[in-house]
């Protein structure tokens, strides 16, 4: 019996650049496109229509960029893995959308040699970094590990107060977060207590400052 296509969602404001990258995907029947658009406010509406299984964003398209989307589209909860395609080695961004739980990233400058690879790894539950990007993931995990040298006791956190203290770093209110993981607003507020009780922090404040501080390795 012959496997599904994965479905594939393409998501760039140059249209040139969108229609060469549906070229390339269409090189390779285990893709299949289900959707495309430029503007990044219609992303949410359609992946709420089509269901895709990998979504591939441009990062810098102007009404809505491609982490926005990525946060929206958690926030709703949408089950796609996301790989984000930009221009820059930039590495703010990379943090913050390796914190995201975006599966593969893309320099647009490679994306004909690695683009079918990557979505290749992705729909095999893998991770893809542009090669000319190692650099930026070897930062990224200096920084954690430094980070970690730094307040050890993050290693005592349990799996609940991880995802509570990085919706705090989103800035999120206990009753927001209580809303975002289905549990009450005192459970919260008691991961919060615990939280800063085993990172040695006084005050909500602090907490909230440090989450901020570290939002994209946390």
């Amino acid at each position: 019996m012959k496997e599904k296509p994965i479905k594939v969602f393409v998501a760039d404001d140059h249209p040139i650049i969108r229609q060469g990258i549906i070229s390339l995907i269409g090189e390779d029947n285990t893709f299949l496109i289900v959707g495309e658009t430029g503007e990044g406010k219609k992303i949410l509406p359609i992946l709420n229509e089509v269901h895709p299984d990998i979504v591939l964003l441009d990062i810098s398209m102007p009404d809505m960029n491609g982490l926005e989307v990525v946060r929206a589209a958690r926030k709703e909860k949408i089950g796609a893995d996301f790989i984000i395609l930009t221009m820059y080695k930039d590495e703010e961004y990379f943090d913050e959308a390796i914190s995201l739980g975006v599966r593969g990233y893309l320099l647009k400058d490679n994306a004909v040699k690695d683009l079918l690879t990557c979505l290749r790894a992705v729909s095999n539950g893998q991770h893809y970094i542009s090669p000319d990007l190692s650099d930026l993931l070897l930062n990224r995990q200096d920084k954690i590990q430094a980070l970690k040298t730094r307040i050890p006791a993050l290693e005592d956190l349990t799996p609940g107060e991880r995802k509570v203290l990085r919706l705090i770093a989103e800035n999120k209110t206990s009753k927001e977060i209580a809303e975002m993981l289905f549990i009450s607003v005192k459970t919260v507020q008691n991961h919060r207590q615990n939280i800063s009780q085993k990172l040695g922090f006084k005050g909500h404040h602090r907490l909230l400052q440090f989450a901020l501080e570290n939002k994209s390795l946390l």
